[in-house]
């Protein structure tokens, strides 16, 4: 069975300051979205689900529906912070979307096979998505999933701190510990992130870390859904509570309900956090073009 691609891009990116997800950085005006999916087809994915926001849904099919037309198969689903499961109901004031996890929830109602979920603003390598799709095409366990790892020091920005799922791995390669971790930035030779007790505690250059390339079977709605009602019951009247995938998985790990293969891929990854990372990206597009890794003109 072909998977299927869950793309996250419901962000509004106020860190970039606009939305990421349409941003030009190809050389006839691609976005790193355009190259996920691009890279994604290659691989064996048959149909794409874009996590998206209302409000520019208009928008962003006209950006893309033309040129993925034939090309794979396309859904939409919205991800907008009153679609709450029975029972609850939007507190006053929230205005913080709730989360990677409540996004790929949104997508229960049109996946029912093997799929990878990516962020939309990530460029993570035409190797990454041949390895979890190749992973994805022989799943028949409903608790094996997978999780594309890149190295901490090859995901973080020159120009602010970033968030990341610090991993812990056996010695099958097995995930063992994920935790979300954030305000992680270099300075000088050391990397930094912020503790519980808002503290600045010395990372590694090596930690494994996910930029949420996972591989699940559509069984994870389920347990998705029940974990997301219980943040709720505890967190819905927190204003900037947020309901993280990788918080998910770890706790489908603890209670056996899943084990999670740390796949490895011989790929850069980078992304557009900060406005000030575009001209990077860009350059490294126009490398891997120059290289015949890409055409000039992707469509």
């Amino acid at each position: 069975m072909k998977p299927t691609l869950l793309i996250l891009a419901a962000g509004m990116g106020s860190r970039f300051g606009g939305l990421k997800q349409v941003e030009p950085v190809g050389p006839n005006g691609e976005t790193i979205l355009e190259y996920s999916i691009y890279d994604a087809i290659r691989a064996g994915f048959k149909k794409v689900v874009f996590v998206i926001r209302e409000s520019f849904a208009s928008d962003f099919k006209a950006r893309f529906e033309s040129k993925l037309a034939g090309r794979i198969e396309i859904e939409y689903v919205y991800q907008e912070i009153d679609k709450l499961p029975k029972g609850f109901l939007l507190p006053e004031g929230r205005e913080k979307p709730w989360g990677t996890g409540h996004a790929v929830l949104m997508a229960r109602d049109v996946i029912h096979e093997p799929f990878a979920t990516i962020n939309a603003d990530d460029f993570y390598g035409a190797q990454a998505y041949k390895v979890i799709a190749d992973f994805l095409s022989q799943l028949n366990n409903e608790k094996k999933y997978s999780m594309v790892g890149y190295q901490l020091d090859k995901t973080l920005s020159d120009f602010g701190s970033v968030s990341r799922g610090l991993c812990v791995t056996d010695e099958n390669n097995l995930l063992t510990k994920i935790t979300e971790t954030h305000k992680i930035r270099q300075e000088g030779e050391t990397i930094l992130c912020e503790s519980q007790n808002n503290e600045a505690v010395s990372l590694s250059n090596n930690e494994t870390v996910s930029m949420n390339f996972w591989g699940f079977h559509p069984s994870v709605f389920r347990n998705i859904e029940n974990q997301f009602i219980e943040f709720l019951e505890s967190n819905i009247h927190l204003p900037k509570s947020e309901f993280y995938i990788p918080s998910v998985v770890f706790e489908m790990i603890k209670t056996g309900k899943a084990e999670v293969e740390v796949l490895k891929a011989d790929s850069p990854w980078f992304g557009v956090t900060y406005q000030d990372d575009k001209p990077f990206v860009i350059e490294q597009i126009q490398k891997l073009t120059n290289q015949g890794v890409y055409p000039n003109k992707l469509w």
